[in-house]
């Protein structure tokens, strides 16, 4: 079954992380990558999620009662028994929950995904085939630069007055289009004057 590619809001959320090795502190990063308030509870946890910035970690095990008051959760042991109860207790509660590597015991995957800026490309299999979501990611990356992320930020930056000076829709989308391969053809953003000729000529 595919999964249905909703984007939301982390920021400030509240994430917990099951698990304190490898796999842990990869998805504790993704978190972060999108300012999510990040938690991880283990046994034992690895110096490199102690060092993140701003993750808050308890070396315990894990207990129904911690799952309280976050907005998902990430079940990342080496023990699939305990994922999967770990799953059962959020599906209880209503708590989105991944599971690593037990598709079934998820009700949401990671994707994989390339990131630049506000921009984000993310792709999915199903939780089949990650060699094949690996392709797509190193596929786009020529695409998504840095760069264009400056260009995405700097016509995000012009909606209002681009608003204000058209009547219609499509004389927006007109404007931010050529902006936009303004912005691609050049190294450098587009400049003011560019920016004023291109809204001049839709100018309502």
């Amino acid at each position: 079954m595919a999964y249905f590619p909703m984007f939301i809001e982390l920021k400030h959320r509240k994430c917990l992380v099951v698990g304190g090795g490898q796999v842990a502190f990869r998805k504790a990063e993704t978190l972060k990558d999108f300012g999510a308030d990040v938690s991880v509870v283990a046994p034992n946890i690895l110096p490199q999620i102690w060092a993140m910035d701003g993750v808050f970690c308890l070396e315990k095990m894990f207990e129904e009662e911690d799952a309280a008051g976050f907005t998902f959760i990430v079940a990342a042991t080496d023990d699939q028994k305990l994922n999967r109860h770990i799953s059962q207790i959020c599906r209880k509660r209503n708590i989105p929950v991944n599971a690593v590597d037990q598709i079934e015991d998820c009700s949401f995957i990671f994707p994989s995904y390339v990131k630049e800026g506000e921009v984000v490309a993310a792709f999915s299999s199903g939780g089949l085939s990650p060699v094949t979501t690996q392709y797509l990611k190193e596929q786009i990356r020529p695409v998504l630069t840095p760069h264009l992320g400056e260009v995405a930020a700097c016509l995000g930056s012009l909606r209002e007055m681009v608003r204000a000076c058209t009547q219609t829709e499509e004389q927006r989308k007109q404007i931010y289009r050529e902006l936009l391969q303004i912005g691609l053809s050049q190294e450098s953003l587009p400049s003011e004057e560019e920016i004023t000729e291109v809204i001049y000529k839709y100018q309502k």
